[in-house]
């Protein structure tokens, strides 16, 4: 019963989340796998860190699906090689059973859902503002690219 009033719930904000709120979703996501696959290896839980891995490179995968290449130009290709240098560290850190690369991506990750973290914060306190100068009560769309 939980699970299934959990599932709605995450569901309908995902639905309802700004692009900016789902980028953040993503590396929130990102970062609990990893962090949990760090746990894993320490545990020695050879199946439960194979699912958190597999996880963290999905995510990542989405996030390299998500850039746009055209509106993003230089900040999306830097994206793009750095999204793909954490699924090589992250499959290398499972392959060698090492946490050292799991610790750079945490690290990475941290960083990076820092950074988005404070720029959705200040688009969403933008909005109120762009709201009253489009007489309605939706934020103004957003590309990646506007937003950086």
């Amino acid at each position: 019963m939980y699970e299934e009033l959990y599932s709605a719930y995450t569901q309908d904000s995902i639905m309802m989340a700004t692009p900016m709120r789902l980028v953040v979703a993503l590396y929130e996501g990102a970062l609990g796998a990893v962090q949990s696959a760090r746990h894993c290896l320490a545990a020695e839980q050879i199946m439960e860190r194979s699912k958190a891995v597999s996880k963290a490179v999905e995510i990542l995968a989405e996030l390299i699906a998500s850039l746009d290449r055209e509106k993003g130009g230089e900040l999306s290709a830097r994206l793009h090689k750095l999204y793909s240098y954490m699924q090589q560290r992250v499959l290398e850190a499972h392959m060698r059973q090492a946490d050292a690369p799991l610790a750079e991506v945490e690290s990475l990750l941290t960083t990076l859902l820092d950074g988005w973290r404070q720029a959705a914060a200040k688009l969403e306190a933008a909005a109120p503002a762009q709201s009253a100068s489009y007489g309605d009560t939706d934020p103004a769309p957003c590309s990646f690219a506007e937003t950086f």
